[in-house]
């Protein structure tokens, strides 16, 4: 049997952890249950991560640079409506292929406003940083007009509540979406 680096491992860490989280938020999830999952125990996975906050934090940002990726290639040598579109299409694929990253994304946000109720400020500043990276990977492509990047990033938001919530992509509430960011049965529950 070939044994995996730290860093290997470390990958697999937050792979189960996007999971982990996604289901069952920060708090209703143990640290026991990613290690199980990963196949580790709980002493080393706190040798690859300081603690629980840093595992949630490394799964949250993964969700976000991955979004960055798969809206970036999408965009690539496009721009306008054709970026648009592009990205629109690759966003719905991403979250209806792997609805666990668009259920970490939520998690995420609820996360955030729980840690700056508490004071604690570092993960939201992550977050937010992460937020302005996703929010240049669709505003140069979209011509760098502000009106532009916000409503792509609104209409994103949108979905992401419309498709948590679970609504069926034949109800009525998609159809004002792009045709390219409507989920035509790919979403599953």
């Amino acid at each position: 049997m070939v044994r995996m680096s730290a860093e290997e491992r470390r990958e697999s860490v937050i792979r189960a952890a996007i999971a982990e989280f996604a289901q069952r938020g920060y708090y209703g999830t143990s640290t026991e249950a990613i290690a199980s999952r990963v196949g580790v125990s709980q002493p080393y996975l706190f040798r690859l991560f300081a603690g629980k906050k840093a595992i949630f934090a490394a799964a949250s940002l993964r969700c976000v640079e991955d979004t960055c990726r798969v809206l970036g290639e999408a965009a690539e040598g496009l721009e306008g409506e054709e970026a648009l579109h592009a990205m629109a299409n690759a966003y719905v694929r991403l979250i209806t292929e792997q609805p666990e990253r668009l259920q970490m994304q939520m998690q995420t946000y609820i996360t955030v406003a729980a840690a700056e109720a508490e004071g604690d400020h570092e993960f939201g500043e992550a977050v937010r940083a992460g937020w302005m990276k996703l929010w240049d990977t669709v505003h140069l492509p979209l011509g760098a007009d502000d009106n532009d990047t916000t409503t792509f990033l609104a209409y994103g938001m949108l979905i992401n509540t419309l498709a948590a919530m679970g609504f069926p992509p034949e109800h009525r509430v998609w159809q004002g979406m792009y045709p390219s960011a409507r989920i035509t049965g790919r979403l599953e529950k």
